[in-house]
C-alpha cells in the first residue's frame, strides 16, 4: 500500500478542511508548508503566502519573505525565492515521528523556476516521513502529474459529497502511521 495520501478536487471542495481533521486524528508533529491566499488588495490581485504547517493560524506572518505569488483571474506573478527558501526548507526539516503537509501544491509551485523546491517535493514523496498533501487537479502541468502518480502515494478525489466518507477511510491510515512511529 503507497505510503503517502494525496488529495485533488476542485477548488473549495474540502481538502485542505480534510486535511485538518486528519491531522488532528493523528496526532503527531506536523511539518511542512501551507499556502494561504488572501483576501484581493485594491488593485485585485490576491497574495499568496506560504507558512510552515505547524505554525497555528493566527501566528503567521504576511512578509516578503513568505510572498509566494500574486494572482487575479487571469494573470499571475510567482516569487519562486518562497518556493525555494521557505518551502523547500519547510520538508527537508520534517523529522521521523511526524508528518509532512503540503497545502497546496498549485500552478504558482510549477510555474516558478523553483528546481529546489520541486526536488524537495520528490524527496520527501521518496521518503519514508508519511505526506499529506492536497494536489491542485491541472492535466497541463507535468510537475503536478508527476506528484499525483507518484508510486509512493495514493490519489483520492474529495468532493463536497464524499469530504466525510474519505475521512472515514483515510482516519484509520493516518492513526498506523502513528502507531508505527510515523514510519
Amino acid at each position: 500500500m503507497p505510503r503517502h495520501i494525496l488529495l485533488t478536487g476542485a477548488r473549495g471542495a474540502g481538502k485542505s478542511v480534510l486535511i485538518r481533521r486528519l491531522l488532528v486524528a493523528a496526532g503527531m508533529p506536523v511539518y511542512g508548508f501551507i499556502t494561504k491566499r488572501e483576501a484581493a488588495d485594491a488593485s485585485g490581485f490576491h497574495p499568496i503566502y506560504i507558512h510552515p504547517a505547524g505554525i497555528p493560524e493566527q501566528e503567521r506572518t504576511h512578509t516578503e519573505e513568505n510572498l509566494a505569488g500574486m494572482c487575479d483571474r487571469r494573470v499571475h506573478t510567482v516569487r519562486p525565492e518562497a518556493f525555494n527558501a521557505l518551502g523547500a526548507g519547510c520538508l527537508r526539516a520534517a523529522r521521523p515521528g511526524g508528518v509532512l503537509v503540503m497545502d497546496e501544491l498549485g500552478f504558482l509551485e510549477a510555474d516558478a523556476e523553483t528546481e529546489m523546491f520541486q526536488q524537495a517535493v520528490f524527496a520527501a514523496l521518496d521518503g519514508d516521513i508519511p505526506v499529506l498533501a492536497a494536489v491542485k487537479d491541472r492535466e497541463d502541468i507535468p510537475f503536478l502529474g508527476a506528484v499525483r502518480t507518484h508510486p509512493n502515494a495514493a490519489l483520492y478525489t474529495v468532493t463536497p459529497q464524499n469530504r466525510d466518507a474519505l475521512y472515514a477511510l483515510l482516519a484509520p491510515r493516518v492513526l498506523a502511521w502513528r502507531e508505527r512511529g510515523g514510519a
